[in-house]
């Protein structure tokens, strides 16, 4: 991103290396977390050793905040936003925040909209209800 041009995540001007990067949605970070202390645990004979505080404030977040529970949930919300091309920074927020309506989501993720990748009302209504059946069957 040029130094004249402005950082607006409404237009998706983010930032080159923020649009390139892999964005993850808490569900998916509770996952790699959750791998990461079991492996600790059973790679720990000392009992004193103990997990950082980081670390446990870390995965109690996103486990608090994650919409998405178990594995093939994870994966399936992960392919519903993906169907829309949408760019990484706009699928985690949307898979994080879960809004309920066309309104909220563009509201969210005011990009969506923007002009050159218009996503009509009827594809982010058709997006969301997916994503709310996912999570009413896992």
């Amino acid at each position: 991103m040029s130094g004249e041009e402005e950082e607006n995540a409404a237009e998706l001007k983010i930032g080159d290396e923020f649009l390139k990067a892999k964005c993850l949605m808490n569900c998916e970070v509770a996952r790699i977390l959750d791998h990461k202390y079991d492996q600790l645990q059973q790679m720990s004979t000392d009992p004193t050793n103990q997990i950082s505080q980081v670390f446990e404030k870390s995965m109690q977040y996103v486990k608090r905040f994650s919409n998405y529970k178990n594995t093939d949930a994870v994966r399936q919300a992960r392919e519903v936003l993906s169907r829309y091309k949408l760019a990484e920074f706009e699928l985690c927020v949307l898979g994080n925040l879960c809004p309920d309506t066309v309104e909220e989501a563009i509201a969210i993720v005011p990009s969506i909209k923007s002009k050159g990748r218009k996503l009509e009302d009827d594809a982010i209504e058709k997006m969301l209800h997916d994503l709310s059946l996912i999570k009413k069957f896992e």
